[in-house]
């Protein structure tokens, strides 16, 4: 089975180009969303990130995501030190479920904004950077999550460039408004293989 990676930065709209590869018949292991659920239920994440970063993280057996934040991302160094705790225990869990998906697909992708920072391009075949111009991305996120310009600036600021992440990608799709993503992905799809 051939793993893919798809990334890009914050409001670059790669949940939606995964979306068209599920539409597809790929299955795909929504990162984000599944450190999540790690978060709350790893017993490892919870002992490690209690003794780190206090045992008041927890509050009815689920991760304080906003104290947790407010501790965090403030300090590079701290964030590498949640980094270093949750993506080890992330990447285990994707290749448990790469395991379960080869028997019925012959490819599966990880959604994943922090793919190169955490290292999950070494368990993958290709890589996909979707990519749209900073202004545009700012506008995205600000309407999906009713942020501020300069919040949404200090997370993007917090990522990799974008013209670092298509250095490292195979595949580059263009979410600027020009260029028709269900066309892109068609053309990539046969490449994949």
């Amino acid at each position: 089975m051939i793993t893919i990676g798809v990334t890009g930065g914050i409001g670059s709209g790669k949940s939606v180009v995964c979306d068209i590869f599920r539409l597809h018949g790929v299955p795909v292991y929504d990162a984000d969303k599944e450190a999540k659920e790690l978060n709350d239920t790893s017993p490892v994440i919870r002992a490690e990130l209690s003794r780190h970063f206090g045992e008041g993280l927890y509050r009815e057996g689920r991760l304080d995501r906003k104290a947790f934040a407010s501790i965090i991302f403030q300090d590079k160094q701290k964030v590498a030190v949640a980094n270093a705790i949750i993506h080890p225990e992330l990447a285990k869990d994707f290749l448990k479920w790469c395991s379960r998906q080869e028997q019925h697909h012959s490819m599966a992708i990880i959604d994943a904004a922090l793919l190169f920072e955490a290292g999950f391009d070494k368990w993958l075949d290709k890589t996909i950077t979707v990519y749209a111009p900073k202004d545009i991305r700012l506008q995205r996120t600000i309407a999906r999550d009713h942020s501020s310009a300069d919040k949404v600036e200090e997370r993007m600021n917090a990522q990799l460039p974008e013209e670092e992440k298509i250095r490292r990608s195979d595949f580059t799709i263009y979410n600027d408004n020009s260029h028709s993503l269900i066309l892109q992905v068609a053309e990539i799809m046969p490449r994949l293989n």
